[in-house]
């Protein structure tokens, strides 16, 4: 069963560069907590090795939000680059143990450069590495949010990347995305205010175009389906990130879903962070699609956990998508992989398309022989009972 959103009641906006947004951007006041993605591509300038002037303007942009006494935490990429060229390699190919290698060589040097840079402005640095593993669980996840909520109380900027060196798959492209899904966990964590995901495009585009002369950049969003994020999210200018426009896409999603309202943009445009958080819209904006959350079922929203899925008919489907209901075993059709009870499950409609999440009270051995009926007989079938709920409201984030 897919994970995507449901095409019929999730749009993306056609708003073009011409139309009236409708939800515009007011900025956000000082004190408030930013999360700043910058990505590979932006750190290089498009070239093999890092672009100190770029890093130096991101750091000083960051120094002035900074000091209006707003939170501000870094996610950058540009460990591998940094390390091609401390060691001379090639952009072009590498096998894993030599991308590993590159990222702990490049790393060490990012953070150098990073110190000097921020020293020069008197703030002080942090380094965090964490790789999926490290969020996927709710202890860890806390460990992490805790630290970062005291840095910040602490006026440090922390400056974060995936752990390349033992997070293989991210250097293979197929978790974090270049960073991206980071910045939008990350900002998930510390209940950030703003996501500003910076690369080497303007925005979000009708059209790649490189390509397409009729392209025009989209300024708003207001929800997006999976089957726009495969239309729209194909390459862009960020060739040397392993990331693109399409995990941009899939990061804005994640951090709108969770409160946080975010932009892409092009950090290349000057002075583009502080703009944006004076309420110029620049890029593409990605308004937040409900409030602040618990940081249970923000951790729930980032489907790290997920150890199966739970399909239920349409009516099960109403009633949790629009009375807030829990759910039932007469309502549930399927259950498919390996959880306990317990642990966080997917739940989906049946067409198979995600609506939810939420921690079970059954296992999926128990919800296949409850499944469909009535509350009061999953005593008589099971022997035990846990509750009449198989997923209570009170532990389930609907997406």
């Amino acid at each position: 069963m897919q994970n995507s959103h449901d095409s019929t009641d999730t749009t993306i906006a056609t708003a073009t560069a011409n139309s009236k947004a409708t939800r515009r951007w007011k900025g956000c006041p000082d004190g408030s907590r930013v999360v700043i993605k910058a990505g590979t591509a932006l750190l290089t300038g498009g070239g093999d090795n890092i672009d100190i002037e770029v890093m130096a303007a991101l750091v000083g942009q960051i120094a002035r939000l900074h000091a209006r006494n707003s939170d501000v935490l870094l996610v950058s990429s540009g460990a591998v680059a940094a390390g091609r060229r401390v060691l001379g390699v090639p952009a072009e190919g590498g096998n894993m143990p030599l991308k590993q290698a590159l990222a702990a060589v490049g790393q060490g040097h990012l953070m150098h450069t990073y110190e000097q840079l921020f020293s020069w402005q008197e703030i002080p640095i942090a380094q965090g590495l964490i790789s999926q593993r490290d969020i996927s669980d709710r202890l860890g996840y806390i460990n992490i949010r805790n630290a970062l909520m005291e840095l910040a109380r602490r006026k440090v900027v922390p400056i974060i990347n995936e752990n390349d060196v033992v997070a293989i798959e991210e250097l293979s492209g197929e978790v974090f995305g270049d960073n991206d899904r980071l910045s939008a966990l990350v900002a998930n964590l510390v209940d950030a205010d703003l996501l500003i995901i910076l690369g080497r495009v303007d925005g979000l585009f009708t059209a790649d175009p490189n390509i397409d002369s009729n392209a025009r950049m989209i300024p708003l969003v207001e929800r997006v389906t999976q089957e726009e994020v495969e239309r729209l999210g194909g390459p862009s200018l960020d060739t040397l990130g392993r990331g693109g426009m399409r995990t941009k896409l899939q990061a804005a999603q994640l951090a709108a879903s969770s409160g946080v309202d975010v932009f892409i943009a092009n950090g290349k445009t000057p002075n583009i962070i502080e703009r944006i958080a004076d309420g110029e819209h620049l890029g593409t904006f990605f308004p937040a699609r409900r409030g602040r959350m618990e940081s249970r079922k923000r951790w729930m929203l980032s489907g790290l956990s997920i150890k199966g899925e739970i399909g239920v008919d349409g009516g099960a489907a109403r009633v949790l998508q629009r009375r807030h209901g829990s759910l039932l075993p007469a309502g549930i059709i399927a259950a498919d992989g390996t959880f306990l009870r317990g642990d966080l499950v997917s739940i989906v409609n049946d067409n198979s398309v995600q609506i939810g999440m939420g921690i079970t009270n059954y296992s999926v051995g128990e919800v296949a022989e409850i499944k469909g009926k009535h509350s009061r007989q999953i005593a008589d079938i099971l022997g035990v009972t846990y509750g009449d709920e198989v997923v209570h409201r009170n532990n389930m984030v609907i997406v």
